[in-house]
């Protein structure tokens, strides 16, 4: 954990309401809380008061893109924040094995869907405003493109300050990288609440041998009641933050997106804690009555945000690691240069 960074971060925070898990203030604290866990050779420019309050409110900026009544982003927004894993497995795909890539995937969807036509339930019009009930959700290449998309952008940033940038064209390549650092980071927090990995989303569906609540309303309640209920501030959380780690991405020819693989792990692993969210619901702990008797819930979903803030920062660090030069961008600052040389010596 960079420990300069959490008593900017934590007096940031004093004033703060008390957190709604993965509503805004949840989404923040992920962000807020892969800040903290840079290591301090980590570019400055990230450091800065203005920079870290930019990419926190910016975690929020996804959910604000569903307020829209505008189909197109409707529909191209609203599934990138979930991948319900039950529909894989319902129509003969392994999350082990899907392809890395958006397009490949929804192709292997398509054709899974269409050859198993009985294992999915028929969309109902009437709740498919978006069109997007045809898919599983596509949360895992949301992180990955975004990943790739900071990698790109760190590479444009070197190249402009080794090659003769401006002081302007650092400055917004340094833009650029806040920007997607804090929209991606809405993402990899959707990646740590159990129920955007799952078709319980909303309460539980289908057979319920254990009887778990078909509240439709569960998903707001963990996203928002019960953080808010008992009392939880991101000062609570923040001094435990996570250190950034490096995260493997060489991927041997033949085989999967190293990378793509370390976030479809992270998926599986919250879509283990589906069942014990919503046994801790059955249990009683997941109410707020009492410190004592939400003690159990409380902790089992700061942990969630925990994770959350640790992988982002381990996807912000990995991208800056791994930068390389932009060779054509260097090509044409040299060239620039270079005229520019040519026009000062006639």
């Amino acid at each position: 954990m960079n420990l300069r960074l959490v008593p900017l971060l934590l007096a940031a925070l004093c004033a703060a309401p008390a957190l709604h898990a993965w509503d805004y203030a949840g989404h923040r604290l992920v962000n807020q809380l892969a800040l903290a866990g840079l290591p301090p050779e980590f570019p400055a420019f990230v450091r800065t008061p203005q920079a870290a309050e930019r990419i926190a409110f910016l975690a929020g900026e996804p959910d604000r893109w569903r307020n829209t009544t505008d189909l197109a982003l409707r529909q191209a927004n609203s599934l990138d924040h979930y991948l319900d894993l039950e529909q894989l497995t319902a129509v003969g795909l392994e999350a082990a094995t899907i392809s890395p890539l958006r397009y490949e995937f929804a192709a292997q969807f398509a054709a899974a869907r269409a050859a198993h036509p009985d294992k999915l339930p028929a969309i109902d019009p009437a709740k498919d405003t978006d069109r997007t009930r045809e898919w599983p959700g596509f949360l895992p290449w949301a992180i990955t493109e975004n990943y790739a998309r900071l990698k790109s952008e760190f590479s444009s940033l070197k190249t402009f300050q080794d090659s003769g940038g401006t002081p302007d064209e650092i400055a917004n390549a340094q833009a650029n990288i806040i920007y997607t650092m804090g929209v991606m980071g809405h993402y990899v927090g959707d990646s740590t609440q159990p129920l955007h990995t799952t078709m319980h989303n909303n309460g539980w569906v289908g057979d319920n041998p254990k009887g778990y609540t078909t509240w439709s309303g569960f998903h707001a309640w963990i996203d928002g009641g019960f953080m808010a209920k008992v009392g939880l501030v991101p000062a609570d959380v923040l001094p435990r933050a996570r250190p950034a780690r490096t995260l493997p991405t060489a991927t041997p020819p033949g085989t999967r997106d190293t990378l793509f693989s370390t976030v479809m792990s992270q998926l599986a692993t919250q879509h283990a804690q589906v069942e014990p969210l919503y046994a801790l619901d059955q249990a009683g702990k997941l109410k707020g009555d009492s410190p004592a008797a939400s003690a159990e819930g409380k902790a089992f979903l700061e942990e969630q945000l925990l994770r959350g803030g640790e992988l982002l920062s381990s996807l912000w660090l990995t991208a800056w690691r791994n930068t390389q030069p932009d060779t054509y961008l260097r090509a044409q600052l040299l060239r620039r240069q270079t005229e520019a040389a040519g026009v000062r010596g006639k």
